[in-house]
């Protein structure tokens, strides 16, 4: 048995999967979904909560249902488990705590913990080297020999980095609208529709929790919006300053870009665009790791 973790700041979509020996299309898979799990935010205790009482209640509540009387399974669902868990907090640092925490649920000396990077790195590149991307709320990326990641260009976060960000774009859609004549009736238009003003904006973003989340927000009007050449054009140059700022750092225009998350899945035509641009080609675009995650354990 393998369980497959992929977890942000809001949720944590998990995986299992049972081959049966015989073809790989008889995997048993079945999906879970808990809130999200990240050490540097939450303490052990509260991580112990949503895995006893989020998680082993699913897995319990499944097992009964649908494993109890299969022949698939000679033994109990919870035994002889493998735990792959990625996380966008699981820094090296806070990698052993996870481990003890998973491995004191499942009575599982089998766990291995990595970080959201990694995710993306296996579910977009395999075992082929590559160049891996994270563009969703947040940014990140790195050069992956095939089994490990050999280089990171460090995001720095949304106020000082995260170029190609859902964030990002937010700051930049945020400023131009009120600063650049041209945008004036993108501006009307969005104020309109979202019932925002500029104090309720400045509030959000300096005095309100989760700025980047609200600045990412913007993206959902802007995806709807990309029929304006103005709009468009700053999608691109996000991505643009985004291969500038930290594809370049690996001085591989040889290796394909591949990428995750959904500002990389709702612009691909733009991030293609921007790749050519900067003399880049893109690879795989994925909306989220599992699947690809999913074949690289299979």
């Amino acid at each position: 048995m393998i369980l497959i973790a992929d977890s942000g700041s809001t949720k944590t979509d998990w995986t299992l999967l049972h081959d049966s020996g015989q073809r790989t299309d008889q995997v048993f898979m079945a999906t879970f979904k808990t809130q999200g799990i990240s050490p540097i935010h939450q303490s052990p205790a509260d991580i112990r909560q949503i895995l006893a009482q989020e998680l082993m209640s699913q897995l319990s509540t499944f097992s009964r249902a649908q494993l109890v009387n299969s022949k698939i399974l000679e033994s109990p669902l919870l035994t002889n488990i493998q735990i792959f868990f990625y996380g966008s907090g699981c820094t090296p640092a806070h990698v052993p705590m996870m481990k003890q925490m998973l491995g004191e649920v499942f009575s599982s000396q089998k766990v291995e913990v990595y970080s959201d990077l990694m995710a993306a790195a296996r579910a977009l590149c395999g075992k082929e080297e590559g160049i891996a991307c994270i563009l969703g709320t947040g940014a990140n990326s790195c050069l992956y020999d095939g089994e490990k990641i050999i280089q990171n260009t460090p995001p720095l976060g949304y106020i000082l980095g995260d170029e190609g960000s859902g964030a990002v774009l937010g700051r930049l859609f945020i400023n131009v609208i009120f600063k650049n004549p041209q945008f004036a009736d993108i501006r009307d238009a969005y104020l309109q529709e979202t019932g925002l003003t500029m104090p309720i904006i400045i509030n959000k973003v300096y005095r309100e929790p989760l700025a980047n989340r609200f600045l990412a927000s913007t993206s959902s009007f802007i995806c709807q919006h990309l029929d304006h050449p103005l709009l468009r054009q700053l999608v691109i140059n996000n991505f643009r300053t985004f291969f500038q700022h930290n594809i370049v750092q690996y001085q591989r225009p040889d290796l394909p870009i591949h990428a995750v998350g959904s500002v990389a899945w709702y612009y691909k035509d733009e991030l293609h665009e921007a790749a050519e641009l900067e003399g880049f080609h893109m690879g795989q675009i994925l909306r989220t790791p599992m699947e690809g995650l999913i074949q690289y354990h299979q």
